[in-house]
């Protein structure tokens, strides 16, 4: 068996007592942690870890969160406030609680050297390994992490953090997120999104008014059902049309610059996008709301159903009718379309108001898949 010389990690930590026992908290920089934790992408790739086996729970890394972490640990204001959580084997640490000092370190046993613990493997990592793996493309120099350092816990204790952090908590909600983007200063395309949705639904003559729920639940004083998407359904899909990379642009317009325009060829998949590269943000809205204002005039009744099971004017349907923009708005030759030259097209379309049920159109993606293809085959469009 390998073996390797001696190294440690010396640590200030604060010790933080509380039900389950002690544990320290310090702050390590992200190369040091990376180096010391069990988890590293390609582990996580090739088995599941102990924790998650332990509980019964298969949740591999998710490689997209993490690239799109990766993505923000390298923008301007980049910020990982939480713990990683790690549990290190207390042969492998050394506390002096007076200086307030922890010494992290590999553990040799030439006796017995499959004891032996590696200076890599000194910690497992029981939650933040997105951020740890995100981290691993970093490019500065400095991103020091916040860190929960549970010494002896065993796998019982271990399985118990595990299942708190991520059953117990309640995740923030995503309109919530989108809604906290009007504070931010700079540009981006959240926030372009996030001005469109709180301006169509304030206004009174807007196909969305008082529709959208601002903060991902019902807005107070409002009527119980009036309001059919909220605020995070309502923007996703508009990001794409103004944006084939939103994280990305927004990283770009906090160092300053400006995204690039689109090819021609990925422009017909965001549409838009153009026009958010020239702020021209009046315009992206009007099309928006006149886009909506046709689907309004074509199917009003449809349009104005609040009951259970009618589908345009909720998720699905909306998603479908983004999708059916998207193709359609490349074809129409006028910057900002007028609602006339929208409801040609939906003219086109042999569905009457009654026609959005549950029968014809499921609920969640069937539906909208369904719709979509009907306003495509209607209008003798492909793809």
């Amino acid at each position: 068996m390998p073996t390797e010389g001696h190294r440690s990690l010396q640590l200030k930590v604060l010790k933080v007592e509380q039900p389950i026992g002690d544990f320290y908290i310090s702050s390590i920089p992200h190369s040091d942690l990376i180096d010391i934790t069990f988890f590293d992408v390609r582990r996580v790739l090739m088995e599941d870890r102990d924790v998650e086996r332990y509980l019964g729970i298969q949740r591999p890394l998710d490689n997209k969160r993490v690239v799109d972490i990766g993505k923000y640990t390298n923008s301007p204001d980049a910020c990982f406030p939480t713990s990683v959580i790690i549990a290190v084997d207390p042969r492998c640490a050394e506390i002096d609680e007076q200086d307030e000092n922890l010494t992290l370190q590999n553990y040799i046993d030439h006796d017995y050297p499959e004891e032996s613990i590696f200076y890599k493997n000194i910690a497992r990592v029981l939650d933040g390994q997105h951020r740890l793996a995100g981290l691993s493309n970093y490019d500065g120099t400095d991103f020091n992490v916040n860190v929960s350092i549970f010494v002896g816990a065993d796998i019982s204790d271990q399985a118990n953090i595990f299942s708190t952090v991520n059953l117990a908590q309640t995740k923030v909600n995503k309109s919530l997120a989108y809604d906290l983007y009007e504070l931010m200063a700079a540009r981006s395309p959240q926030k372009l999104c996030h001005n469109i949705a709180v301006t169509l639904d304030k206004e009174s003559e807007s196909p969305f008014f008082r529709m959208i729920k601002r903060l991902g639940v019902a807005t107070p004083r409002r009527e119980r059902g009036e309001e059919t998407l909220t605020q995070a359904a309502f923007i996703q899909p508009i990001l794409k049309l103004v944006s084939a990379d939103a994280l990305g642009d927004r990283i770009t317009y906090l160092s300053g610059g400006k995204p690039e325009r689109l090819s021609e060829i990925r422009l017909k998949r965001h549409p838009l996008q153009h026009l958010m590269v020239d702020e021209e943000d009046y315009e992206i809205t009007d099309i928006i709301w006149n886009y909506f204002a046709a689907v309004k005039e074509r199917w009003p009744d449809a349009w104005a159903a609040r009951e259970s099971g009618r589908m345009l004017n909720r998720t699905n349907g909306y998603r479908a009718l983004i999708r059916f923009l998207t193709k359609i708005y490349p074809e129409i030759e006028a910057k900002v379309p007028t609602s006339q030259q929208f409801l040609q097209w939906f003219n086109n379309v042999d569905l009457n108001d009654e026609d959005f049920n549950p029968e014809q159109f499921l609920p969640g993606s069937a539906g909208e898949s369904a719709l979509y293809r009907r306003l495509m085959v209607d209008n003798d469009l492909s793809g």
